[in-house]
């Protein structure tokens, strides 16, 4: 079990944003997409971890009880952020269907059993610890974006990175079977690569911009450059397959160092220890 602080972050979400304000036209869409997601996802994730909590024995619930506390403080500040963020993104006339596909599917996915709602959630953070990890260890991506907006996503990654073992193991403490998690997995990540790459491109037609070449180069070296977040994350994305795979095994301390680095921009509202 790990200890996870809750976190307050101190920038200006207020302030009108530059409609390109990741410093291109593809990366701001794509940003923007991902951002679309997570009020609906964050709350969603939250919910599958009470329920999952709720299947549990006492002892077992006892055992995870400050680190589930974390996890809920950590996203429901996620949502809270990004939703201030998304409103945003309305009134420049962008339109969030990627919600609307999240909560259509709510139902089905609170009908399932409980290991597989807890199984989706430990899918989907490793998917976004992945990202996390690429954008904290290749900083360039965002290197002309508005910096208070930056300093967003970032801090968004550092906890990602830090309790992206939450989900994974209560689900390994309801009994959860590995060849249902990787089959899980592979669903997952179909279902999230299509509807990113769906908002993504409403968002540049909306935007003007899904015509210009320029734009399909930079969707390019973002994506599958040589430092491509696809190209960088395959065998991060197979290790989950792995039967020995835990999320602890990935490498840290970039997280880490972000937010010792940062400490004043995200100071604590409580810790769990």
């Amino acid at each position: 079990m790990s200890a996870l602080t809750i976190r307050r972050l101190l920038v200006d979400l207020d302030t009108p944003m530059p409609r390109h304000w990741a410093g291109d036209a593809f990366s701001t869409a794509f940003f923007n997409a991902l951002s679309m997601s997570f009020p609906a996802g964050e709350q969603l994730f939250i919910d599958s971890i009470r329920k999952g909590m709720a299947h549990l024995s006492p002892e077992q619930r006892a055992g995870f009880a400050e680190e589930v506390q974390g996890f809920i403080g950590q996203e429901a500040t996620h949502r809270r952020i990004h939703q201030r963020f998304n409103d945003h993104l309305v009134e420049q006339g962008l339109v969030n269907s990627w919600e609307l596909r999240i909560l259509s599917r709510r139902p089905l996915v609170e009908s399932i059993d409980v290991r597989n709602w807890v199984a989706v959630t430990a899918a989907t953070e490793h998917l976004t610890a992945i990202f996390s990890e690429h954008l904290l260890h290749h900083p360039k991506v965002l290197s002309g974006a508005s910096p208070h907006l930056r300093d967003m996503w970032l801090w968004h990654c550092s906890e990602e990175t830090e309790h992206r073992s939450t989900a994974f193991e209560i689900y390994s403490a309801l009994g959860g079977a590995h060849a249902w998690r990787c089959q899980i997995f592979r669903l997952v990540t179909r279902s999230f690569a299509l509807d990113l790459t769906r908002q993504t491109l409403r968002n540049l037609w909306v935007d003007g911009t899904w015509w210009r070449p320029s734009t399909w180069v930079q969707g390019w070296r973002l994506l599958f450059g040589a430092k491509g977040l696809v190209s960088s994350s395959r065998q991060a994305w197979r290790r989950y397959l792995r039967e020995d795979f835990h999320p602890d095994q990935a490498d840290g301390t970039a997280s880490q160092a972000w937010l010792r680095e940062h400490a004043a921009l995200v100071p604590p509202v409580r810790a769990t220890a």
